[in-house]
């Protein structure tokens, strides 16, 4: 059972209640629960709020249950700032991260930049990898890193 299955048991909510919740169709919700489908960046965002944890928690690369509720809309200009700290404290530049995650310097420079919102696959391997938090990065917590 993934930690987003059990989240929605304990809220006593049916996939569809969720899947409404967040304004996706029950089919595209329930192959996010099974992990066939990977959770938008704005989307794992919603459903940390709804279910009030972290994404770190919620997407299984903490174990530790940390309660966070933010209803502010995710800041672009914030993300990519902390996206650009996190390559800088690894000392990597963009072509050297495109290379870790076979991504291109442009994507990661869109990402730095503020142009497009970091795809979720990406951040969370990156975190992974770094052990900063999803949550600092995306301005839903203070704190760095991964508990």
């Amino acid at each position: 059972m993934t930690n987003l299955e059990k989240l929605r048991d304990e809220k006593d909510l049916l996939k569809k209640d969720v899947a409404k919740l967040v304004g996706v169709v029950e089919s595209v919700y329930s192959e996010w629960e099974n992990e066939k489908l990977s959770i938008s960046t704005k989307r794992l965002y919603q459903l940390a709020n709804l279910f009030e944890v972290s994404i770190d928690y919620m997407v299984g690369i903490s174990a530790e249950r940390i309660y966070i509720k933010n209803d502010n809309e995710i800041d672009i200009k914030l993300v990519s700032s902390r996206l650009k700290e996190i390559r800088k404290s690894l000392n990597m530049t963009m072509r050297d991260l495109a290379s870790k995650f076979n991504t291109t310097s442009s994507a990661i420079s869109n990402y730095e930049n503020g142009k497009y919102l970091i795809l979720s696959p990406f951040l969370i391997e990156l975190c992974k990898f770094s052990n900063y938090s999803i949550d600092w990065v995306l301005g839903r917590s203070d704190n760095k890193f991964i508990k």
